[in-house]
């Protein structure tokens, strides 16, 4: 049986950088100061740059992100919020949590993300906002979602959970809406040792909002004008996260090598669709998502080989019983329930090896060569 080829592997990861990450930790540690300290002030500031907009503001995640977002633009109840089919549930739950209700809408059948027509059709009298989310690393088709936005007067949130140095355009995510989410799960391209997230931003009101609502609504110690919440980015996890941000451009170029790779051993398979890369995109590939009806199949050849895979998303959120009370039903969304059905994640992260990728690769055509 040969060694196990892991999704993913942050265990790599801190063994390349170790001395990087515990020297952020412990100047942490040393300091004392835990909590909205110099190391989330750096970050933010240094995020900010990075994205190319004004402002960043640490949360406790991205889920956090989207919601603060929101109430911080004046959505709330009353609300919908245009969001599409295929992705994390957490987008759609953030949506909720800040008192608004999700609207689904279908998404584009090769590049996965919000479709604009499908945007258009959702939008109601009472539509406040859409969150188009770069879902996999492939940023959404932003100038026509943006346009549409603005005919109907609409604040456009990107979901940029899984598109940390993306570009459209020429532009990095975070920098195509009104404002943009980020998360640092461990897993993300650029990924923190716990839950952390971000909202950036030109709009200063709306950065002022969101510091307040982070903090409970404290414009000033123990003085509370707004029903704010508790979601503020950690010391450690700033610092982690400063720590990693200079290698992340290093480490998306990798994962696009690798993305490379697969494209030129995998392109001949038949019944095997590979990403899509629209043009004036710079994907940066957190996931890399093919697509087959043979799906379960090969996912289980490849289980049996030691290759690891996972299934980003399989069911899409419209349906997902936690959104019952909304009425959705099958067929409604009809480009993404297609796609959960057949779409699987093939391992992609920086310490991947040359021969582990070729070894997937040749498993990979050995199946649909024995078809």
């Amino acid at each position: 049986m040969p060694t196990p080829i892991p999704l993913g592997d942050l265990r790599r990861e801190y063994d390349r950088y170790r001395a990087e990450i515990d020297q952020a930790i412990e100047r942490v540690l040393r300091r004392g100061w835990f909590i909205l300290g110099e190391e989330g002030e750096a970050f933010e500031e240094e995020w900010a740059r990075y994205c190319g907009v004004a402002h960043a503001v640490g949360v406790g995640n991205g889920t956090d992100a989207i919601q603060l977002a929101l109430r911080a633009a004046g959505v709330g109840p009353g609300d919908e919020v245009v969001v599409p089919a295929l992705t994390a549930a957490f987008t759609a739950l953030a949506v909720s949590m800040a008192g608004a209700t999700p609207v689904f809408a279908d998404v584009d059948p090769q590049r996965y993300t919000l479709d604009p027509a499908a945007f258009e059709a959702a939008i109601t009298p009472r539509t406040a906002a859409v969150v188009p989310v770069h879902l996999y690393g492939c940023p959404a088709d932003m100038v026509p979602i943006g346009e549409i936005a603005r005919r109907h007067g609409l604040l456009v949130l990107e979901d940029a959970a899984q598109a940390h140095g993306a570009r459209y355009q020429g532009r990095r995510a975070g920098g195509l809406g009104d404002a943009a989410a980020f998360s640092f799960y461990p897993s993300k391209n650029l990924g923190a040792y716990g839950d952390a997230g971000a909202v950036v931003t030109d709009d200063a009101d709306l950065a002022a909002k969101v510091r307040m609502l982070r903090h409970g609504g404290q414009r000033s110690t123990y003085e509370h004008e707004l029903l704010g919440t508790n979601s503020r980015l950690d010391e450690i996890q700033a610092a982690i996260l400063r720590a990693k941000l200079p290698h992340l451009d290093r480490w998306n170029n990798r994962r696009r090598a690798l993305a490379v790779r697969y494209g030129a051993g995998l392109r001949e398979c038949a019944d095997l669709e590979l990403p899509a890369v629209p043009d004036g995109v710079e994907h940066v590939y957190h996931l890399y998502v093919v697509r087959t009806p043979l799906r379960d199949a090969l996912r289980g050849y490849l289980a049996g080989t030691g290759v690891n895979t996972g299934i980003h998303y399989p069911q899409c959120v419209h349906l997902q019983e936690a959104y019952a009370h909304l009425g959705y039903e099958p067929g409604s969304c009809p480009h993404a329930e297609a796609a959960v059905a057949e779409i699987l994640s093939l391992p992609i992260f920086p310490q991947l090896s040359h021969s582990e990728a070729g070894q997937i690769i040749r498993l990979i055509r050995f199946f649909f060569a024995m078809r």
